[in-house]
């Protein structure tokens, strides 16, 4: 669609604005699944009622199965058309796109590392329907994994507890960080093992509905076909689109919440009779000051929309460069800053868009039937996974100095499974 709106279309300002994105056959299809989870986002919200039904929904439709390849029965999506569709799905509700961070991070990995017999079996599973969550986080200590995985009479058994478990209660397989007395090893376990206890006791003010609390495993049984990686958390990752893939899903996430500010205010807007500090009947969408508020939210979802689109396709060129072997450790490092500078201004824009929105209502916006207040509140939480601050200041060492940020991940060590 043209940005000059034909006089013959009836003007929708968040949906035209789409347009300018993309709105393909992909966008389409998951359009009524994504319609359908907005419809009871706030109701989820005020309840505190768990999004199984919506990962249900997107599991039906294929979401859970876009990047894995045609070959193994799924979509073959590109990143970019991918990160497009979790911004969309981040606007019907931002505790989806986190829910499900960890599976695609997984089917990530096993595009990048896997071997041909993993990534047959996991990706063929998943194309299939199954979800995997991840537990590798805990709360204290220096390694950040006190989960042991022990081998007695031959058989192997996972113990122990993590934290920040994200999309684990929604999962069909749970991915663990654990440690065999020599190094850390990827482990996979059904979440419906015995000795498998998911608790949602996530207490973080925001993004409430993710599942993203405690894990416990006390003596699970684990088949050996399923110990799949060595890793060695104390190495920068270097030679992965992960970091970058990771974060650039939390950017989408956040540009989804500013259109959803943007969705709101112009609803909200348009359907009072009565503009604050005016008595008497009047109409705020006739009102200069409430023109400006919503102008400005307007830009702001376009900028965090545009900025994500821009991030999602460098890193689609990195992953086509990645595929045909044209990529360096610079690349992925240079990679790596962009994604960092994406960050900080979608989350400085997103988290504007969520406090501007209560000043087209007054008081009236604050009220707890709509829960305008998650916007701010969810946007602020998934901020907070990689403190911007430090992002910033590698940003500006790589600038100055040329120094590679030192963030610290897992590395895989091909060629030594588990």
């Amino acid at each position: 669609m043209s940005a000059v709106q034909s006089q013959h279309s009836p003007l929708h300002p968040v949906a035209d604005a789409a347009q300018l994105f993309g709105d393909d056959p992909l966008t389409r299809r998951f359009a009524p699944v994504f319609a359908r989870i907005a419809e009871g986002a706030v109701q989820r919200e005020q309840h505190r009622e768990l999004a199984y039904e919506p990962v249900e929904w997107l599991r039906e439709a294929g979401y859970t199965r876009l990047r894995v390849p045609q070959q193994y029965g799924g979509e073959g999506v590109s990143l970019a058309q991918f990160f497009a569709l979790v911004t969309r799905l981040g606007e019907a509700d931002s505790n989806l796109p986190q829910i499900l961070r960890v599976h695609g991070g997984f089917i990530e990995s096993l595009l990048e590392y896997g071997d041909a017999a993993l990534r047959d079996r996991w990706l063929t599973r998943v194309a299939q329907g199954q979800i995997v969550g991840g537990a590798v986080s805990e709360r204290t200590g220096v390694t950040n994994n006190s989960v042991r995985l022990t081998q007695t009479d031959g058989a192997w058994h996972l113990d122990g507890e993590k934290y920040y478990t994200t999309g684990t209660l929604y999962a069909d397989w749970v991915d663990v960080t654990a440690h065999d007395g020599q190094s850390d090893v990827r482990v996979l376990v059904k979440a419906d093992t015995p000795g498998v206890e998911r608790i949602d006791d996530w207490d973080g003010f925001g993004q409430r509905l993710t599942g993203s609390g405690t894990a416990r495993f006390e003596r699970v049984p684990v088949s050996p076909d399923n110990l799949y990686r060595r890793y060695h958390a104390c190495e920068p990752r270097r030679n992965s689109l992960l970091t970058a893939y990771y974060q650039a899903l939390h950017v989408a996430n956040l540009a989804g919440i500013s259109r959803a500010a943007l969705r709101d205010a112009v609803t909200f807007t348009q359907a009072r009779t009565r503009t604050f500090g005016i008595p008497g009947e009047s109409s705020p969408r006739d009102n200069p000051l409430v023109h400006r508020v919503v102008g400005r939210l307007a830009s702001l979802a376009y900028s965090t929309q545009s900025i994500s689109a821009a991030l999602a396709r460098a890193i689609d060129e990195v992953s086509v460069a990645r595929a045909e072997g044209r990529t360096d450790e610079q690349t992925y490092i240079r990679l790596d800053i962009q994604t960092f500078q994406a960050q900080q201004i979608v989350i400085e824009q997103t988290l504007q868009a969520a406090t501007l929105l209560f000043e087209v209502g007054g008081a009236s916006a604050t009220s707890e039937s709509r829960r305008f207040d998650r916007y701010w509140r969810n946007a602020r939480v998934l901020a907070s996974h990689n403190p911007a601050i430090i992002r910033e200041a590698a940003i500006g060492d790589f600038y100055l100095n040329g120094k590679a940020h030192n963030e610290r991940f897992g590395v895989a060590r091909e060629g030594s499974p588990a």
